[in-house]
């Protein structure tokens, strides 16, 4: 078992896989979670897998006590997970709405929920969430997706109320555009243009995952690019 334990969560995507990468080269024995295996394949030998859907709170809870019970209990939990969907307010459906939430918000609350009792057992550790611009500057055509990130924006400067006596910070990086395949198949080159590299917000989560931002707490990091 190693000392330093951190679950990466959405490490099929390009954010979490190069978050997951940072983590390892910088000594954490990292775990690395998505929904499918397919997914992790390429992830580099010394990175733990797993699957499982983290919106579903009793799977976010098994996954990461048996995370815990094979690797230790985790010092830095990492969330990576995101869901999409365009629409203006008056067009938004409970479907859309759900989704939102579930993804952008819950999977978050689930996983904060079932990492904290192990971090309280090692007396400390720290919480990456995954936010977006849209969060904090309301963008029109994008309704429920900026209603979850909101939410969990506050989710965020909540737990990290609640959990700093128990020396466990919690933040957030807010990046506005990821230039991934997906976002290049799917916008105009134009669109690209600030868009910003997995690997630099890997870079960012990773610093407040460490010992350097150990006084940052309930922090919304905006990565916005140039």
């Amino acid at each position: 078992m190693s000392g330093r334990v951190a679950v990466v969560v959405g490490a099929g995507g390009e954010l979490g896989f190069a978050t997951s990468v940072v983590l390892a080269n910088a000594g954490f024995s990292v775990t690395a979670v998505d929904r499918t295996a397919k997914t992790l394949e390429a992830l580099p030998d010394g990175i733990r897998r797993e699957v499982g859907d983290a919106t579903d709170q009793a799977v976010a809870k098994d996954l990461v006590d048996r995370i815990a019970a094979e690797s230790g209990p985790p010092e830095v939990l990492v969330n990576t997970l995101g869901a999409f969907r365009p629409g203006d307010a008056l067009s938004t459906t409970p479907e859309d709405l759900r989704l939102m939430l579930d993804v952008n918000l819950a999977a978050a609350l689930w996983l904060s929920q079932a990492v904290t009792p192990y971090m309280r057992q090692r007396g400390g550790g720290a919480i990456v969430h995954v936010s977006a611009r849209p969060a904090s500057e309301p963008t029109a055509g994008m309704a429920a997706y900026s209603l979850g990130k909101a939410a969990l924006n506050h989710l965020v400067r909540i737990l990290d109320l609640e959990l700093r006596p128990d020396g466990i910070r919690v933040n957030a990086v807010a990046p506005q555009l990821l230039d991934t395949a997906r976002n290049r198949a799917a916008l105009p080159p134009q669109a690209l243009a600030h868009a910003v590299r997995p690997e630099a917000i890997a870079d960012v989560i990773a610093f407040l995952a460490g010992d350097l931002s150990e006084h940052i707490g309930g922090a919304i990091v905006p990565a916005y690019g140039a």
